[in-house]
């Protein structure tokens, strides 16, 4: 990076870590340190639960996820909006009517203490792991870029963030979270614009998704139907997302103390409604945006020489393998004249749409636009439809020397990274925006895994403070020493999530996929736990409770496994009404056996 983007990214990250110690001031009790003291409106809301959910992970893997697997990711997303409303009627008004600090309180009112422990204790479990995942992201940025050892750049740039986690609590948090999404929309606005005006003079953003679609990239809607048969090893189609996803966003938005801290901060029910509401209405735009980004990206490595493999640094060590040395450099050679063959094209390509816009406006003026004028012009639509048949050949071809060099790199170095979805944005960027624009959008994704990191170690401190050390400690302390504790409980996260991240380097899927998948084991089981809360009242033992969601997390565990082995195929999202049904269907057999159980005894006494 240039001295410019240093001084940019700099400063950005200053200003974002004053502005929170200057937002930090509140009670000292756990009432302003966990709560702000209910009194946020409903858009800072909006922003803090957006805030908590675009990591850096969002805005570093997506447009990654765009430009190898297409658009479909977003289908992901479309459980959100049906999950907030179900979120609003039923969740938020016994949260707030019981004045607790987080969800799992509820529970022990509901049915006993034992449950309580177990659902707070998967919650820890889960979001410590996810949170430091998000920790290594902006992490690997910093070590990409610099050269750095990844464990002290995991060191240094947590340490940072702990910062303001533990001066300010929940109030800091949303306040830096409302600046940090005001840059990042701006910034990715500006990548955006930037990938458009970098591409040739005569190709307009037009041009570019014409070239994303005839490539496959906007795959947004799949049926996840194969030769008759619904394939339930695909990850994103239009029915996980609706049902999975919908499972996953009740339960994330509706259990999760990440996200159920940052409504239970609003001044009142109805400014926890609007801002849950607002977050489902924006959700699903922002993240077809984002991908949107990674789609443009992709058509314009196009026209510019895209890398064999975006990870410089394995790409580095393998050229100093003994053979494959001399592979890599066949490969790298045989991809750039496919490179070359496929710019030609795509240049072909634009020049035969601008001529297609220009004759059918032609036709429009002349006032003959009919379907037998179109059918007079065979040879520009015979043109048309052989360089996109051609195109796509020359991508397949494109695709799988890439898949060659990853297959090397896995095979062939020790610990080596074969995935390098999370460095095709970064890459970009780096390598083709201009000076102090890179030093932006760097800042940006650090301040986007800020918010959401921030967000979630003061929800793992609430979660310790809260439903542990206030439930077991037999000592009585003051407000203040309460908050200075919940610091400590917070210092103590930060550190298990650093030291989680430094295991992540490794993790074998894109940064974002591999938070989903991690939360799609606990999801469903805990969201199972709260559907017989609010919905079986005649489920009053908590003991049956605990123990039909224990087997149920250990059987979505075991299909987890069988399906990662290749005994059967099922795609993640799945696991999230598979864990929620478990818990349902197993409550409701044991009340059931206890029902026919019981009168059997008394008749024997």
């Amino acid at each position: 990076m240039s001295t410019l983007d240093w001084i940019v990214l700099v400063l950005t990250l200053t200003a974002i870590i004053t502005y929170g110690l200057l937002k930090s001031r509140t009670s000292h009790n756990l009432d302003g340190y966990f709560r702000s003291n209910r009194n946020l409106p409903w858009g800072l809301v909006l922003l803090s639960i957006m805030g908590t959910q675009a990591s850096a992970i969002t805005f570093l893997s997506a447009p990654g996820q765009a430009y190898t697997d297409g658009m479909r990711f977003v289908q992901y997303y479309f459980g959100i909006p049906l999950a907030m409303v179900v979120i609003c009627i039923f969740f938020v008004p016994i949260f707030r009517k019981g004045n607790f600090y987080t969800a799992y309180e509820y529970l022990e009112h509901r049915f006993n203490g034992q449950t309580r422990t177990l659902t707070a204790f998967l919650f820890l479990l889960q979001r410590g792991l996810s949170t430091g995942i998000s920790v290594f992201a902006p992490s690997l940025i910093l070590s990409s870029l610099m050269g750095w050892d990844i464990v002290w750049t995991n060191i240094f740039l947590g340490g940072l963030l702990v910062i303001y986690t533990i001066s300010g609590g929940a109030k800091a948090v949303a306040y830096t979270q409302q600046l940090q999404l005001i840059i990042v929309f701006a910034g990715m606005f500006l990548a955006g614009w930037m990938v458009v005006r970098l591409l040739p003079a005569d190709v307009g953003f037009t041009d570019a998704l014409a070239i994303g679609g005839q490539l496959g990239k906007f795959n947004v809607i799949s049926t996840g139907v194969v030769n008759g048969k619904f394939n339930w090893n695909d990850q994103y189609n239009i029915w996980s997302g609706l049902i999975g996803g919908f499972f996953l966003a009740l339960s994330y938005f509706g259990t999760d103390q990440s996200q159920v801290g940052r409504y239970l901060t609003a001044q009142s029910l109805r400014e926890s409604r609007m801002g849950l509401l607002m977050n489902g209405f924006v959700k699903v735009p922002m993240q077809f945006l984002i991908l949107l980004i990674g789609v443009l990206v992709f058509s314009f490595y196009q026209f510019q020489q895209a890398p064999v493999f975006f990870n410089q640094v394995q790409l580095d060590k393998l050229r100093v393998v003994p053979v494959y040395g001399d592979s890599l450099r066949s490969a790298e050679a045989s991809y750039e004249e496919l490179g070359l063959q496929k710019k030609v094209l795509v240049q072909r390509y634009a020049l035969l749409r601008t001529l297609d816009t220009a004759s059918a406006t032609s036709l429009a003026e002349q006032g003959r636009l009919h379907q037998q004028d179109r059918l007079q012009q065979p040879g520009l639509a015979q043109q048309k439809s052989w360089v996109v048949d051609s195109l796509r050949v020359l991508q397949q071809r494109s695709d799988s020397v890439r898949a060659r060099v990853k297959g090397w790199i896995a095979g062939q170095l020790p610990g080596g990274d074969s995935n390098d979805t999370n460095y095709i944005f970064l890459r970009f960027v780096v390598d083709h925006l201009p000076a102090g624009l890179v030093g932006l959008l760097i800042a940006i994704i650090f301040l986007a895994s800020w918010g959401s990191i921030a967000a979630a170690i003061n929800s793992l401190a609430s979660s310790s403070m809260i439903d542990f050390h206030k439930r077991f400690s037999k000592s009585q302390n003051s407000g203040e020493a309460e908050y200075r504790l919940s610091k400590w409980y917070t210092l103590g996260w930060g550190i298990f999530c650093i030291a989680v991240a430094m295991f992540t380097y490794n993790i074998g899927n894109s940064l974002i996929e591999a938070v989903n998948v991690l939360g799609s084991l606990f999801y469903g089981v805990v969201l199972g736990i709260f559907l017989v809360a609010f919905f079986m009242p005649r489920v009053t033992s908590g003991s049956l409770v605990f123990w039909a969601a224990l087997v149920a997390e250990l059987l979505v565990i075991v299909v987890f496994l069988l399906s990662r082995a290749g005994v059967f195929k099922l795609a993640f999202l799945w696991l999230n009404p598979l864990g929620a049904g478990l818990v349902v269907l197993f409550c409701a057999i044991l009340q059931w056996v206890t029902k026919k159980i019981a009168p059997v005894g008394e008749r024997l006494l």
